[in-house]
C-alpha cells in the first residue's frame, strides 16, 4: 500500500495544473458537522417512528453511514442511498418530503450558528492567487451560495457549481464527476490539469472518474484509508498541509 502523505509532502504544481476545484462543506466551510447533525436528526426521527419489517435495519444513524451513503451527495440521493443500505424501500414523496426536511433542519442550524471558513483552505487559495491558479467550488447543495455568503465568502471563487446548477443542467450528483467536468469546463481548463480537492468518498470517486489530474482528500473524520482506496492521490488532514509551487521562481 502506498503510505499517506505527511506534512510537507502536498504539493500543488502550477507547470502542472492550471486550476483547482473545492467541494464546499467540509472542505471550504466548516459545515459539514451541520449536515451530519441534520442527517442523525432525520434519519433518528424516520427510523424510531417507522413500524418494525422484516428485512429493515432500523438501527440508529450512524457518523459511518453518513460517510458511507449520505456525504457528498444531494439530500434526496443521499436519502435513497442511505434507505436502500437499510432495507427500507418508499416512494418518491416520501423520498423529497424526508430531503426537505433534512435541508429544513440545516437551515435552521445555518441561521442561528453560521458558517465558518477553514483558515487553512483560505491560505491556499491566496497562494493559488499568487501563483497565477483559478479556482472554483462545487457541491451538491441547492445553499451553497447561502453557506458562502454566512462565511462571508460570496466573491470568492471564479466559478461555483451547485446543486441549484445541478438541477438546471440535469447533471448526475457525485459519484458521477458531472459538476467536476462543468466546473473545470467553466474554468477554461482541462480535467488532467485540474486539480479536485473533496472529503467526501462520492467526492474523491467522481474527480477520478472525471479523469482529473490529481485527487486530494481531506481526511477531518479519520478515514484516510478510504479516502485513499476510493481515488485520492493524497491525503491531508488540513489544506495547512498543502503547498503551492509557483510555475517561475522569482528572480533573485
Amino acid at each position: 500500500m502506498t503510505p499517506l502523505p505527511t506534512v510537507g509532502q502536498a504539493v500543488i504544481d502550477a507547470a502542472r495544473y492550471d486550476a483547482v476545484v473545492f467541494d464546499l462543506d467540509g472542505v471550504v466551510t466548516d459545515t459539514a458537522s451541520v449536515h451530519s447533525r441534520a442527517w442523525r436528526r432525520l434519519f433518528d426521527e424516520f427510523l424510531t417512528g417507522r413500524a418494525a419489517t422484516a428485512g429493515e435495519d432500523h438501527t440508529a444513524f450512524t457518523d459511518e453511514d453518513y460517510l458511507r451513503y449520505v456525504d457528498g451527495r444531494s439530500r434526496y440521493d443521499g436519502v435513497r442511498t442511505f434507505l436502500a443500505a437499510r432495507g427500507i424501500e418508499v416512494d418518491e414523496t416520501t423520498v423529497r418530503d424526508l430531503g426537505d426536511r433534512k435541508d429544513h433542519y440545516f437551515l435552521a442550524s445555518l441561521e442561528q450558528d453560521g458558517a465558518q471558513a477553514f483558515p487553512g483552505t483560505l491560505a491556499l487559495i491566496a497562494q493559488l492567487a499568487g501563483a497565477g491558479l483559478s479556482y472554483a467550488v462545487i457541491s451538491a447543495s441547492r445553499n451553497c451560495a447561502d453557506v458562502l455568503a454566512a462565511a462571508g465568502l460570496p466573491d470568492v471563487f471564479d466559478v461555483r457549481v451547485d446543486g441549484v446548477a445541478a438541477r438546471e443542467l440535469g447533471l448526475a450528483g457525485k459519484p458521477d464527476p458531472a459538476v467536476f467536468l462543468v466546473a473545470a469546463h467553466r474554468l477554461g481548463v482541462m480535467p488532467s490539469r485540474t486539480v479536485v480537492v473533496e472529503d467526501a468518498l462520492a467526492g474523491v470517486e467522481a474527480g477520478r472518474a472525471g479523469g482529473f489530474g490529481l485527487v486530494i482528500g481531506v481526511d477531518r473524520d479519520d478515514h484516510a484509508a478510504e479516502l485513499s482506496a476510493h481515488g485520492a492521490d493524497l491525503v491531508v488532514a488540513d489544506l495547512s498541509e498543502v503547498s503551492v509551487v509557483p510555475e517561475y521562481e522569482p528572480a533573485r
